[in-house]
């Protein structure tokens, strides 16, 4: 267990450094990572404006932030839960995955989805 728990601490703490640096260069630079899917297709994927999203979480722009990607703000707290409980049952019980975490996961995805279509067609 303690050596799934250091584990699970160094990829965190690397995870932030790397979206630190990302956060840095973004503002200092003004670039971002292109979004493949809108390139290719012209269209915004459900996933298009989430690093413009995180920024101005970081800045308490929670306004802005809905306005950037209204699906995953809202659907923060049932990821975050998610990521929460698969991190809990993987350094307590080297588990991978429950039914909670797979229905709610299902569920993330069918909204995503969702939302992915009505953002293109209403233009939100």
């Amino acid at each position: 267990m303690k050596q799934r728990l250091l584990k699970v601490i160094r990829n965190a703490l690397i995870l932030l450094g790397v979206g630190a640096l990302y956060a840095l260069f973004m503002k200092l630079t003004g670039i971002g990572i292109p979004c493949p899917f809108r390139l290719l297709t012209g269209l915004q994927c459900p996933g298009c404006g989430v690093s413009r999203m995180c920024l101005a979480l970081l800045r308490l722009d929670f306004k802005s932030a809905f306005g950037y990607n209204q699906a995953i703000f809202c659907l923060a707290p049932i990821l975050l839960f998610v990521f929460g409980r698969l991190l809990y049952l993987y350094i307590r019980y080297d588990k991978k995955q429950d039914r909670l975490t797979n229905v709610l996961s299902y569920f993330s995805i069918a909204v995503l989805l969702v939302f992915g279509i009505a953002r293109n067609i209403f233009k939100f």
